[in-house]
């Protein structure tokens, strides 16, 4: 079985929105553990008309060691897009990346299970 390009995903947030036409306008922004201890951020634009879910490479906005610093380019970009949404009328609320949601999945990736 093919491993589903969104496996190494430990949060996600989507925003929907229209486009400068008027269009539905879908963003996701994640963040996910790469190999190597490697913390990626994600942001695809109507990622759902692509012909597959793997990530562009233009797609990241940050890749490196640190969770905070994975953390800072997630919440930076998602307030960016929430920003837009706001100036265009959308009041929808969106949570933040939080350091305790991704220490969840973290420790089923290195233990294979949550913590209580």
């Amino acid at each position: 079985m093919r491993r589903k390009s969104t496996a190494g995903r430990f949060a996600e947030r989507i925003l929907t929105g229209v486009d400068d036409a008027g269009v539905e306008e879908r963003v996701v922004i994640w963040i996910e553990r790469k190999p190597g201890a490697l913390w990626a951020v994600g942001r695809a634009v109507n990622p759902q008309h692509r012909p597959t879910d793997e990530p562009r490479h233009d797609d990241y906005v940050f890749e490196g060691y640190e969770l905070e610093d994975a953390l800072e380019a997630a919440n930076g970009t998602l307030e960016d897009d929430v920003s837009v949404l706001e100036q265009d009328g959308n009041t929808a609320k969106v949570k933040p990346f939080l350091r305790d949601e991704l220490l969840k999945p973290l420790e089923r990736y290195f233990f294979g299970r949550a913590s209580a």
